[in-house]
């Protein structure tokens, strides 16, 4: 069964996104000096035969969707338009990649943070959804709050409702059994699970401490090193009924981790008096 996002998710979703709001109201906002304005970095690119290629950024909508609704009372945060489309140049040579460049996702992170500052606020948050995106992010992060002295930081979401095999664990990078789970509760229309496979880049049982991903030492790669079918981890493992555990899981940790951030930010403010 396919997972909805009934009026009310979607009424909170739209009372906390900036472009709903008029000029007049986000004049009259009491809580900018330290509520935050979050950004989702997403992305459009390849997902392997059975996934459609907006896979990032549909979690990104979703996982804020049902945060915002799950935020404890006296706790407010911003949504600013999300960047859709990013940094995925190592999933080139696939059909339905689309990416910028890092200079690109850069300007337009600064283009946001300037106008957000402008508009009176002084937090900036940002929720990935795109591992690609992480390091000209984090970079740019620290530009941000040399340039404006906007206290930026990254939403850090705990996973612990997410339960995979050890060999998934360890080499489930992309297109896996969690993002064809997620993607089969969320939206199913766009789902061809008779074309998932299981592919991975190594065992577990492999020697040796080099790898891809999630190990003490990493290398470079693009995703065509790892896998021709685009998927890294095993596809055909993915259920609705994880899928829709997990996405439930997913928003609690975003709703905690905007709540901590929202406690820290309303902390320092009234200490500084």
């Amino acid at each position: 069964m396919a997972m909805s996002l009934p009026s009310p998710y979607v009424q909170a979703y739209r009372k906390r996104y900036l472009p709903s709001l008029t000029l007049e109201q986000i004049a009259a906002l009491p809580d900018k000096a330290w509520a935050p304005v979050i950004v989702v970095l997403g992305a459009i690119e390849q997902h392997g035969p059975q996934l459609p290629v907006a896979v990032d950024s549909f979690l990104g909508e979703a996982w804020v969707t049902l945060a915002l609704e799950r935020l404890p009372a006296g706790v407010s945060c911003y949504i600013a338009p999300p960047i859709t489309i990013g940094k995925s140049n190592e999933h080139s040579g696939y059909p339905g990649t689309l990416a910028i460049s890092k200079k690109t996702l850069r300007r337009l992170m600064l283009a946001i943070a300037e106008q957000v500052h402008a508009w009176g606020f002084r937090s900036l948050y940002v929720l990935h959804t795109h591992g690609g995106n992480f390091a000209p992010a984090g970079y740019t992060l620290r530009e941000i709050e040399a340039k404006w002295g906007l206290h930026t930081q990254t939403l850090s979401v705990e996973k612990s409702t997410m339960v995979v095999s050890p060999q998934e664990k360890a080499f489930g990078y992309h297109a896996n059994e969690a993002e064809t789970a997620l993607l089969l509760a969320l939206k199913p229309q766009y789902v061809r699970a008779d074309l998932s496979v299981c592919d991975y880049a190594g065992k577990i049982t492999d020697p040796g401490e080099l790898r891809a991903e999630r190990a003490p030492a990493t290398f470079s790669w693009v995703s065509q090193d790892l896998s021709k079918s685009g998927v890294m981890g095993d596809a055909t493992a993915g259920t609705a009924e994880k899928g829709h555990a997990w996405l439930l899981g997913d928003g609690q940790g975003v709703a905690d981790a905007i709540a901590k951030a929202y406690h820290e930010r309303k902390r320092l403010h009234d200490a500084a008096g």
